[in-house]
């Protein structure tokens, strides 16, 4: 009989570091002050309990402000956000993380815990970091 594959947690291959900033930031302040760039993620903090988080990849800013040749000074990354994210669980294994991705189209998603940001996972974090943990 085969031995069953190790569960490797969402948790354990996420990049801890994300850029969370306020949905009336520009999107040029937003770009300047990112301090993990290699997310090519900014999430949209709530701006209550009762909100949800809102989120920009570099894509949307591609086509919501360099396409239509706008400027990234006067746009607002609450006008082109994503709201609200779909999100994982720390404690997801990454088989069902990756099945969901596929589900809705992601590439990459915010992990909230105790609804609070720790993370953000990607395929990329999923295949590099996860696949290795697996063959252990």
């Amino acid at each position: 009989m085969k031995p069953a594959k190790p569960i490797v947690r969402v948790v354990e291959v996420m990049k801890g570091g994300v850029d969370i900033v306020d949905g009336m930031t520009t999107v040029a302040d937003a770009l300047h002050n990112m301090k993990y760039p290699e997310t090519r993620t900014i999430i949209v903090d709530k701006r209550d309990d009762d909100d949800e988080f809102g989120v920009v990849m570099f894509r949307d800013i591609a086509k919501r402000v360099l396409a239509p040749d706008l400027s990234p000074k006067r746009i607002n990354v609450y006008e082109i956000m994503s709201k609200p994210v779909v999100s994982v669980d720390p404690q997801m294994d990454i088989r069902y993380c990756t099945r969901l991705f596929d589900s809705f189209g992601l590439s990459r998603a915010p992990v909230i815990q105790d609804g609070k940001i720790i993370g953000l996972v990607s395929y990329t974090d999923i295949v590099l970091n996860g696949v290795a943990r697996q063959d252990k």
